[in-house]
């Protein structure tokens, strides 16, 4: 069977979290890293998936499993509030408090799992919904990244959702060059010197 692209499933989740750990580390593995490999997961893929299923496409190598994914939200104010009431509850007793001042890269990790207001930007109220997409390696550069935004970006038209943004880590210059050829344009947001925010309109381009 071909590989496609296919709206998630609940039986996905598990593959979510491991696409999402061996692909959190600027593109690179960061399985080990933390205290739990499900950190990552619990932070950036999971809670999208979960509480807006509607906007979250995997990649299906053809068996079945999901090789890949796109995760976001179509409301990033709302979202980080579900994220607070709804999803905090759930993992945080997985992970242990954050040090204060923050001394490991976990630590910033835990910081931002436990502060999801985080992802509200006054600089990013234009582009209401924001996404995260992660391929395996084996899977990436071949198309299938592009396939992905695409349906999620058919998602958020469908919505009447104008625009969308993205974080990504500075360091990452390939994922920064798969973004410049899908039209996303680099936006100024104070305060995050580690990371690039990007945004585009969800109409085609």
């Amino acid at each position: 069977m071909q590989p496609s692209i296919r709206a998630y499933r609940p039986s996905d989740l598990a593959a979510v979290y491991d696409i999402c750990v061996r692909t959190a580390d600027a593109g690179g593995d960061a399985r080990g890293k933390y205290t739990s490999d499900t950190l990552m997961g619990d932070i950036f893929a999971a809670p999208y998936a979960v509480l807006e299923p509607e906007h979250a496409h995997v990649l299906d190598d053809g068996t079945g499993a999901a090789v890949g994914y796109v995760v976001g939200t179509a409301d990033t104010v709302r979202f980080a509030q579900h994220f607070r009431t709804e999803w905090l509850p759930v993992v945080t007793e997985r992970y242990p408090e954050a040090n204060d001042p923050r001394v490991t890269l976990e630590d910033g990790m835990l910081a931002l799992l436990r502060h999801p207001e985080r992802m509200v930007s006054p600089e990013l109220a234009g582009y209401p919904a924001h996404l995260h997409i992660d391929l395996l390696p084996e899977w990436q550069g071949r198309g299938q990244g592009r396939g992905l935004i695409a349906a999620f970006l058919d998602g958020l038209r469908a919505a009447g959702v104008p625009r969308v943004h993205l974080g990504m880590a500075r360091t990452n210059t390939a994922a920064r060059a798969f973004y410049d050829r899908l039209g996303f344009v680099e936006l100024s947001v104070p305060g995050a010197p580690d990371v690039t925010f990007m945004g585009r309109e969800t109409k085609e381009s």
